[in-house]
């Protein structure tokens, strides 16, 4: 009988692990970004990689992402595979040409010869550091040639990174700000078992009424909604975890919703636009005969996300969810 190693660990930690384990694994890892080092990271993200892989490998940045991913870009063509680290999603913009213009399209442009496996890691969404909450998430799913992921649970923050650290290609990583130092969860350490495949979705919860599919924080609201509409009103609600904007498993939750003819979906980022108007297009493209009732799209209110105590009225939440889930049973 065979064992496996796990242990119990916080978003953050989870990745850390990953990071940590790869860079013991293979050189050409190396970790840039600011106050990374001795400051430990924002929201404590890179503590304890300093001290083990040292200056050369872990490199304090000025204060320009343009700069950070175009240096990391170049590195990446000679062998290298970088990580980049944009403390919040809110400045991701200041790279958009490195982003848009060179990552996704030098393999395309080179004719297969140039590879880019890069990973730019940032924190976006509500959460306890109070600030830069803004979601842009959705903008990257629309690139050929990027990868975009969002972990909802630690074994698949480890998992995920582990995977865009290994990936040919760049990789955008973001991280659910709510979610950094949100309770431990019991995460499997074994390297090869663990690995969370980019582009395939989860099933957090099965139902047989009404598909939830979320992506990020937006999960775990779902699966408190699932449990609130499962004691109140004898609904029973599958929720799917996204985990990958891109590629994105359209394929699950068409399966699901020819099961439930129902369909809620659920991102903290804003509704027009966003990942949920896609995997709803999908459904219709797919198996528009399933849905017993229009489906229903759920996000934050199209403001910036605002600040204090107004930000909860802008932002998804469980009762929301439960709502929405409430009025589309009602509707069909």
């Amino acid at each position: 009988m065979t064992t496996t190693a796990s242990a119990l660990m916080t978003q953050t930690e989870a990745i850390l692990d990953a990071i940590a384990s790869e860079m013991r694994h293979d050189e050409r890892v190396f970790y840039i970004g600011q106050d990374v080092g001795a400051m430990g990271g924002s929201m404590l993200g890179t503590q304890g990689l300093l001290a083990e892989f040292g200056p050369r490998r872990i490199r304090e940045a000025p204060i320009s992402e343009s700069a950070m991913v175009g240096a990391a870009i170049g590195a990446a063509l000679f062998g290298q595979r970088p990580i980049v680290e944009i403390s919040f999603g809110e400045f991701i913009p200041a790279a958009m040409n490195q982003l848009i213009n060179q990552a996704p399209n030098l393999h395309y442009m080179t004719g297969g010869v140039a590879r880019v496996p890069l990973v730019i890691r940032t924190r976006v969404g509500d959460g306890p550091y109070g600030g830069h909450p803004q979601d842009y998430s959705a903008w990257f799913a629309h690139v050929p040639g990027l990868k975009v992921v969002m972990p909802a649970r630690p074994s698949d923050a480890r998992g995920l990174m582990l995977a865009a650290l290994r990936d040919a290609n760049p990789v955008l990583y973001f991280e659910p700000m709510s979610l950094a130092h949100a309770p431990r969860e019991r995460v499997d350490l074994d390297n090869d078992e663990c690995l969370a495949k980019i582009g395939k979705a989860r099933l957090a919860r099965p139902g047989a009424d009404v598909t939830v599919a979320a992506v990020g924080s937006m999960v775990r609201a779902s699966l408190r909604a699932a449990e609130m509409l499962e004691t109140d009103d004898a609904l029973e609600v599958e929720v799917i975890d996204l985990r990958s904007l891109r590629p994105l498993d359209t394929g699950a939750v068409v399966e699901s919703v020819r099961r439930t003819g129902r369909l809620v979906t659920v991102h903290e980022s804003w509704v027009s636009g966003g990942i949920g108007a896609e995997v709803v297009a999908a459904v219709a493209e797919a198996c528009p005969e399933a849905l017993r009732a229009p489906a229903v799209r759920l996000g934050t209110a199209p403001v910036p996300t605002p600040s204090g105590k107004v930000r909860p009225h802008a932002l998804p939440n469980a009762e929301r969810i439960a709502a929405a889930v409430r009025r589309l049973v009602g509707h069909s």
